[in-house]
């Protein structure tokens, strides 16, 4: 008897749902096998209870791409345990990581089961859950909180980027407006706190993944000229290692070599920066050397390969970094050098132990196995900024945040106290920097400097070897002027902070004379009475009014005029007819739901009649970019194009004034685009160029500037086009002429 319909797709899916279990099951497995290493007496247990309360927490829950929930917490604990080699506290609080915020689980239900710690962990998650959420408009104060958790246990941030690098892994089941948030968010803030965490393997994925949703044809463009070379890349690397090798193994050595391509990400920017194709990129590939030495002999091993790779290739002597005598601030220990390969081509060769290896790549966690080495790491000392720093926290959030960015990334330079004892900043510090360094009343009360007994101003930029002797005087104190040199976070943080402790003494003196100015005109000095002289004044608190009497910005006169009005009545009648009055249709949310409304989708070049929009200068968009619409508070929208210098950092700290846009069929109107053209500077090139531009596309220029140097020119030309294929053949006719190397789009105004 046949089965009928029903039944059929009954049966499915109870075989969809078995087949599931199957792969729940597997993926469990998976993850103990990948934390199997460090699994003590009981551990297994731990896990399997953390994982079958998540199983059942998140029962009837599943992710945007269809997939069971459960796939999500059990990647994380993976991520956790395989790639950042955490130990069980931390699988357990991975697998957990969701239940209190998305399920009736409480906090002190977890706590019950597995003890103070894990609850404080999972206190701290979810906490930060809420971070970058599609409505909040407080990315950066959120973004904060999560760095406070820092103090409590570095294992809450290592979590939250095994989380958000799932995240990443699977957006494709979201939609193009949330890709692109959220892969902004992760290259703007966590791809810099996973390297600075010395995470090196998760930052660079979270940066691959980055340009992936940011710019795909970027992205799958480069990944697919990778793949095209990559026979010969491995035949070219093979020739170069071979004789190495050899060496190696005469000399006795226990070493990996091998050749490994370097990340989408730094190719692509190696492209934008030097402004070459990715052709002309030298670097695509790096030389590792790893080689299995004891603790005590490995700096000495290195050297020793160093010598023989040199004496095998010519090195380039201004390409030697050697990051084992000096690690860098995130641990990272290696030695560096390019070398001239067969073939007349550049080769960077890296050169490490296992034990330096495994720190490069797992960063925090692998450094912690290897404590007691006697390696004092710096990221101990950075944690320990980095607490100091959030001890009195900046009241604008974003500052804060570009304050700490910049130290995220930033290159570093050595510099030694006058007793020798080395001092590791951001490049570009100066000598207030590093003033501020040894401690905060030094930089407080620091006058000048002397690098390497010259005496140098406050200003001085360091360099890496430089010797700085502070000078102070009991008499100076921070200065406004003193936050346009300084770059580290510690030293702004201070500066301003000092600066709001002298303006709150100087306000106290202003009351104290406010008074007195309110007995002369016999008036009550009532909190009503200075509410009403702040609003009087349009000043945004109490304290800027004390400030402004001290300095003497609001004198007598002032009050006097101020006291006339409110005997008139005048003030009395402004605040009646101020609450009558509908909400100002300039404040932001007005703006925002106005421009929203319920599409939340901007079409471009249609008849808006009531919406001001205006093609951003810092990216000069043309119909057929891929755009996004930035409300602003003055000047209508914005549309910048998702390639712009300035994408990453909108829609990562104000993701609640983005507007989605597209391009529809526009009449023949111009926009303004750059193009870049270098070439062999020939007699009549710039002729021939402009020739094309002129004649045979008809286009208007709106300027030309070329320059040559040595042979080589160089030049920027403005032009008026309608959209991306016109300017694209424009493009491609400027490269056939003679002589004419490259040709690219720029921003340049």
């Amino acid at each position: 008897m046949a089965e009928s319909a029903p039944q059929k797709i009954q049966a499915e899916a109870k075989m969809d749902l078995e087949e599931e279990k199957k792969e729940i099951l597997n993926r469990y497995r998976h993850l103990l096998k990948a934390c199997r290493r460090k699994l003590e007496k009981g551990d297994k247990q731990l896990i399997r209870k953390a994982f079958n309360i998540s199983l059942e927490a998140h029962r009837d829950m599943r992710r945007k791409s269809g997939e069971p929930y459960i796939f999500h917490p059990l990647a994380v604990a993976h991520i956790c345990a395989e790639e950042i080699g955490l130990g069980t506290t931390s699988i357990v609080c991975a697998l957990l990581h969701d239940v209190v915020e998305d399920t009736d689980l409480t906090l002190d239900d977890i706590k019950g089961m597995f003890g103070d710690k894990v609850a404080k962990i999972i206190d701290g998650l979810t906490k930060i859950s809420g971070v970058f959420d599609q409505t909040s408009s407080l990315q950066a104060e959120n973004f904060r909180k999560m760095l406070l958790t820092l103090s409590d246990d570095i294992r809450v941030i290592l979590i939250k980027l095994a989380d958000r690098l799932h995240n990443m892994r699977t957006l494709d089941s979201m939609k193009r407006d949330k890709q692109l948030k959220i892969a902004s968010e992760t290259l703007y803030l966590y791809a810099p706190l996973a390297h600075r965490l010395g995470l090196n393997a998760i930052k660079t994925e979270m940066e691959d993944l980055g340009l992936k949703y940011t710019e795909p044809d970027v992205f799958h463009s480069i990944q697919q000229k990778l793949k095209d070379t990559e026979p010969e890349r491995k035949r070219y690397i093979n020739k170069f290692i071979l004789p190495i090798k050899e060496i190696l193994e005469e000399q006795g050595f226990k070493a990996k070599v091998y050749g490994r391509p370097k990340s989408i990400f730094s190719i692509n920017n190696k492209m934008k920066n030097k402004i070459v194709p990715f052709e002309e990129v030298y670097d695509i590939f790096a030389i590792r050397i790893i080689t299995s030495s004891k603790t005590e002999d490995e700096k000495a091993d290195c050297w020793r390969i160093y010598s023989i790779v040199t004496d095998f290739y010519h090195p380039s002597p201004d390409r030697l970094r050697d990051w084992i005598s000096t690690p860098k601030a995130n641990g990272y220990e290696s030695l560096h050098t390019t070398v001239m390969g067969p073939d007349g081509k550049w080769v960077e060769v890296q050169i490490r132990s296992e034990r330096m290896d495994e720190v490069a790549e797992k960063g925090y966690a692998a450094h912690w196995k290897y404590k007691d080495t006697g390696t004092e790491s710096q990221l101990d000392e950075w944690i320990r900024r980095i607490r100091e720093l959030l001890e009195s926290p900046e009241e604008n959030a974003m500052d804060f945040i570009d304050d700490f960015k910049l130290n995220l990334f930033a290159e570093e330079i050595f510099t030694f106290t006058p007793k020798g004892e080395m001092r590791t900043l951001p490049v570009n510090s100066t000598a207030l920097d590093f003033a501020f360094d040894i401690h905060t009343k030094v930089g407080e009360k620091c006058i000048g400097a002397k690098v390497n007994h010259k005496l140098v101003p406050l200003s001085y930029q360091l360099k890496s070897g430089d010797q700085v002797e502070i000078i102070t005087s009991g008499k100076q104190l921070p200065k406004e002027d003193w936050l346009g040199f300084v770059v580290t976070a510690r030293a702004k943080s201070k500066i301003k902070n000092a600066l709001k402790e002298a303006k709150k003494k100087v306000a106290e003196e202003g009351r104290e004379m406010l008074e007195r100015k309110f007995d002369h005109l016999k008036l009550d000095f009532t909190v009503q009475n200075i509410q009403d002289i702040v609003h009087y004044f349009k000043l945004p608190s109490s304290q800027e009014l004390f400030y402004k009497v001290a300095v003497g910005s609001i004198n007598l006169k002032h009050i006097k005029d101020f006291h006339k009005d409110k005997i008139k009545g005048v003030l009395k009648s402004k605040t009646a007819h101020k609450k009558k009055e509908a909400p100002s249709p300039n404040t932001l949310e007005h703006i925002v739901s106005s421009v929203r409304g319920k599409s939340d989708m901007l079409v471009l070049g249609e008849n808006l009649d009531k919406i001001d929009y205006k093609l951003s200068p810092c990216c000069n968009p043309i119909p057929g970019d891929d755009v996004f619409g930035f409300i602003t508070i003055n000047e209508g929208i914005k549309i910048h194009r998702v390639t712009c210098p300035n994408a990453v950092q909108l829609m990562s700290n104000y993701a609640y004034r983005i507007v989605k846009a597209k391009w529809t069929g526009q009449e023949m109107i111009s926009f303004l685009a750059g193009i870049r053209v270098t070439g062999i500077d020939d007699v009549g090139i710039v002729n021939n160029i402009t020739k094309i531009i002129s004649n045979e596309l008809n286009v208007n220029m709106r300027s030309i500037s070329f320059d040559s140097n040595d042979g080589i020119f160089e030049g920027t030309i403005m032009v008026f086009v309608h959209d991306t294929n016109h300017l694209t053949g424009l493009m491609k006719k400027l490269k056939k002429v003679k002589g004419v190397l490259n040709v690219n789009r720029t921003d340049s105004n």
